[in-house]
């Protein structure tokens, strides 16, 4: 069984390409407002997450695409805004994991996705809701965005 099913294959492409627009965004939201946390702290852990994948995608012998996002991710009018819509973000990226660890029974990648599944709930939701609840006056040394769907640099080993 060292094969992967085509919806495993998908579910694998689906992780890296929301872990891509993640750290996609965070990267954009640094460009826009400077080096903020948790935006900061988040995107290293986002291109942890990447690479987590990237190790599954090597093993498996699936071909890695770049990240899409780079330059191309929505913007925000302010630094609380990019807080809020991180609150957002990570709560569907829990609900996304869930749905992907029921596509697969391969330990291995059912531990990738949970790990994953746990750092965005536990760390970055927490974080996103402190940024969101510091309002615009406090956010600078403590915001946090994160747009879901996809981050990571340009290239594989970017991310995490």
């Amino acid at each position: 069984m060292n094969e992967l099913s085509d919806i495993e294959i998908r579910l694998l492409h689906e992780a890296l390409d929301d872990e891509y627009r993640s750290w996609a965004t965070y990267d954009q939201v640094i460009a826009d407002f400077g080096e903020v946390r948790p935006f900061i702290n988040i995107r290293g852990a986002e291109s942890r997450h990447i690479e987590a994948l990237c190790g599954l995608f090597a093993r498996y012998g699936v071909s890695l695409p770049a990240n899409p996002w780079v330059g191309k991710v929505e913007r925000y009018a302010s630094l609380q805004a990019a807080c809020e819509a991180g609150v957002t973000g990570e709560i569907a990226n829990g609900e996304m994991y869930e749905r992907l660890m029921g596509q697969t029974q391969r330990a291995d990648i059912v531990t990738v996705l949970r790990n994953l599944q746990q750092a965005s709930q536990q760390r970055h939701l927490p974080a996103f809701q402190r940024c969101a609840q510091r309002g615009a006056g406090g956010v600078g040394a403590g915001g946090a965005r994160r747009g879901r769907g996809g981050r990571g640099p340009g290239h594989r080993h970017a991310g995490g």
